[in-house]
């Protein structure tokens, strides 16, 4: 009899499983929005830990220029002050000059929590106590502040703040090029600025005359300065390829350097990479 009724199941048994086997499928449909909050949080974790420090006058720019070379541009516009000095990790013996970076903190009383967006101009050689650190300007360290508290940001002594890498943004600016004062008709170098997008360069290229179609590679001499020392005259004008860091994209500046060119002058180009 018992197999009987297994066999031959009451229609109100069928009922309930149909009703169970829908409530089923109901509650797997509703999951789906905790999946996309789930993705949510994944990207907020593209922040990272570090430490930062502030050098250099409260409401200044830190040093002036400092290992990268962009002297005093780092007190002016797009620069505005907004800069940092990077430890080891960032700095790269130079090849981390240019690249851009939101910071923010959160741990202090004074921290507003809001992103602040800075750009590599300098090394900090020290600052090796943390894996990552900025040694930000004392304009930087002070933007992370809630109003008024920037002051009381900068006392707090070493922070612990979260980091990521973002594309460098100077709208309206071209990329500019300023001639290093030791240049001559054989040697010639020059500072390279305000790109977007990386920001920093893996590689720049000079292509000599008008009619020329071979592209010479320049080494980096020190930071965001690129040179290139020929042996002979060089001739202008000069075109001058940059290869991004990250991203691996290319920028021509044609004819950037004319003919006639002179060391210590500042040229800017037409051009700039897409952010």
């Amino acid at each position: 009899m018992a197999m009987a009724i297994l066999l031959h199941p009451h229609p109100f048994s069928l009922l309930i499983s149909l009703a169970l086997f829908s409530l089923l499928l109901n509650t797997t449909f509703c999951f789906h929005p905790k999946l996309f909050n789930v993705s949510k949080l994944q990207s907020d974790s593209d922040w990272s830990p570090a430490g930062a420090t502030w050098y250099g006058p409260a409401n200044g720019a830190g040093s002036d220029g400092g290992a990268c070379g962009y002297e005093d541009a780092v007190e002016k516009a797009p620069f505005s002050a907004k800069v940092s000095a990077g430890g080891p990790s960032l700095f790269q013996s130079g090849k981390g000059c240019g690249a851009c970076y939101q910071v923010k903190c959160t741990e202090n009383a004074a921290c507003s929590g809001s992103p602040v967006t800075v750009t590599l101009t300098d090394e900090c050689p020290g600052c090796v106590s943390e894996s990552t650190h900025f040694d930000l300007s004392g304009t930087a360290f002070g933007a992370m502040a809630k109003s008024g508290q920037a002051d009381q940001l900068r006392n707090a002594g070493v922070l612990q703040i979260q980091y990521k890498r973002v594309e460098c943004e100077y709208p309206g600016t071209s990329v500019v090029f300023q001639v290093d004062s030791g240049s001559n008709p054989n040697y010639f170098a020059s500072l390279i600025e305000y790109e977007d997008g990386d920001g920093d360069l893996a590689r720049v290229d000079l292509q000599q005359g008008l009619d020329s179609d071979m592209w010479v590679p320049m080494q980096r001499s020190w930071g965001a300065v690129w040179k290139l020392d020929y042996g002979s005259e060089l001739q202008a004008p000069f075109s001058i390829r940059l290869t991004a860091l990250e991203s691996g994209n290319t920028l021509v500046a044609k004819n950037v350097i004319p003919a006639g060119w002179q060391p210590g002058k500042t040229y800017r180009s037409l051009v700039n990479f897409d952010g």
